[in-house]
């Protein structure tokens, strides 16, 4: 029986996933703490979005276990890994058509009953990112890429998450906006909120997180804190571009 109190508070170990016959990950294995920001960084097609679809319970592990804070969460179903806790932004927004910015919103806090912490939790969303409160009756998919992936970090957050999973934060956005994404999540953070974040975008994912996973063709190949990977020549040869 796993002690939970020394345990890492996501922990995945030696997982293995994929998509009929076809195996994407290979025995995968990475700890984040509770509180921080990690990344996995990686190429296209690396298993980053695989990986984020195996934890929320889209996919079911063909082997391994995933355990958040010492509780095993490996091929629960995705309402079942929700209610322990974990929120997963999906790569591409993923908002739904012909419904507002604040019924999205809400849908992230559907399987709560708390009414009250759900009006608070909303006001917070608004506090952080303003532009949604302006465009809270208007049509969530008419907005600009930045605003949808705003709304999408937003019904995240109503599902009060301890672990919040975010895939492709930058994917065709603007640098500006990238920018504020990334200042947004950092004031996420100091809630207490621990941040998973995938990312194609290397330097903005080393900007943003104190710890980071490289995956190569379905596996971790390095790992450690961003200020050492992103002094190592390899990782800025083959993903800086330097």
């Amino acid at each position: 029986m796993s002690d939970s109190r020394s345990a890492p508070f996501l922990e995945v170990s030696a997982l293995q996933s994929g998509y009929g016959d076809v195996q994407v990950l290979w025995d995968v294995s990475l700890a984040v703490e509770a509180g921080e920001i990690a990344c996995i960084v990686g190429s296209n097609g690396a298993g980053k979005t695989t990986l984020l679809r195996t934890v929320s319970g889209l996919l079911r592990p063909r082997a391994g276990h995933i355990r958040l804070d010492g509780e095993e969460i490996g091929g629960l179903e995705p309402d079942q890994v929700l209610v322990r806790g974990v929120a997963h932004v999906p790569e591409g927004r993923r908002l739904f058509k012909g419904l507002s910015v604040r019924d999205n919103l809400l849908l992230g806090a559907y399987l709560r009953r708390d009414t009250a912490e759900i009006a608070r939790d909303l006001e917070f969303v608004y506090e952080l990112f303003p532009i949604l409160k302006e465009r809270e009756t208007q049509d969530a998919t008419t907005m600009s890429g930045g605003e949808q992936q705003m709304c999408a970090i937003g019904r995240g957050i109503m599902s009060r998450p301890r672990l919040l999973m975010i895939d492709e934060l930058s994917l065709g956005l603007a640098p500006r906006l990238v920018e504020r994404l990334g200042e947004a999540l950092l004031e996420i953070n100091r809630t207490g909120l621990t941040v998973l974040l995938v990312e194609q975008d290397v330097m903005t994912a080393f900007e943003i997180a104190r710890h980071a996973f490289v995956i190569e063709t379905g596996r971790v190949s390095m790992a450690g804190t961003t200020e050492r990977l992103g002094g190592d020549p390899k990782i800025r040869e083959a993903y800086m571009g330097m």
